[in-house]
């Protein structure tokens, strides 16, 4: 039965999960909490274990959760579940693709989800940055160092940017992060 509900689950996300992983973790989050598969906790170290390691977040977290919930098959059914829309929307997109991409119409609906696509994903990094900042759930202290860190981390991104005019590589600013959270945690 788990197996079912990993695979229904995680279809369920892979078919609505619009903008990408980031778009993908809320959906994700609202599923997992509310079958009792992770805590809030456990969810957010998933997020930080998924985005540190190599290969697309979404495939990543759906094999991690359904590993965790049912050993090897459960990261398999949770997986297929997340890739196989995608995979069954781009054969069809590739098929039409010809027809279609010139539409009035079509180009009308991809212009406005994109500014959907940018409020989810910035609503998911606020949910993240607040959550770290407050400390663990139900405690109403700040956590100066989370403070601290994410001040830099955010000044040196957006400073480097401003300076350079090019973005700071995602890679450095991990390796930075994970350095200066070991200095400070």
């Amino acid at each position: 039965m788990i197996l079912l509900e990993l695979l229904w689950a995680f279809l369920r996300v892979g078919l609505f999960a619009f903008g990408g992983a980031y778009g993908a973790i809320p959906l994700i989050r609202d599923i997992v909490l509310s079958y009792g598969w992770l805590t809030e906790d456990m969810f957010t170290y998933f997020v930080a274990v998924c985005e540190s390691t190599p290969g697309p977040i979404m495939v990543n977290m759906a094999t991690y959760i359904g590993s965790s919930q049912a050993g090897l098959w459960g990261g398999v059914f949770a997986t297929i579940g997340v890739v196989l829309p995608a995979f069954i929307i781009i054969i069809v997109i590739v098929t039409l693709m010809k027809n279609l991409i010139d539409n009035k119409y079509v180009q009308a609906v991809l212009k406005g989800i994109f500014p959907c696509f940018i409020g989810i994903i910035l609503a998911t990094g606020i949910y993240f940055v607040v959550n770290n900042i407050l400390g663990a759930p139900g405690t109403n202290t700040l956590d100066w160092k989370a403070i601290l860190l994410t001040a830099i981390l955010f000044s040196l991104s957006f400073g480097y940017q401003r300076i350079k005019k090019k973005t700071f590589s995602p890679i450095l600013l991990i390796i930075i992060s994970a350095g200066m959270g070991m200095l400070l945690y």
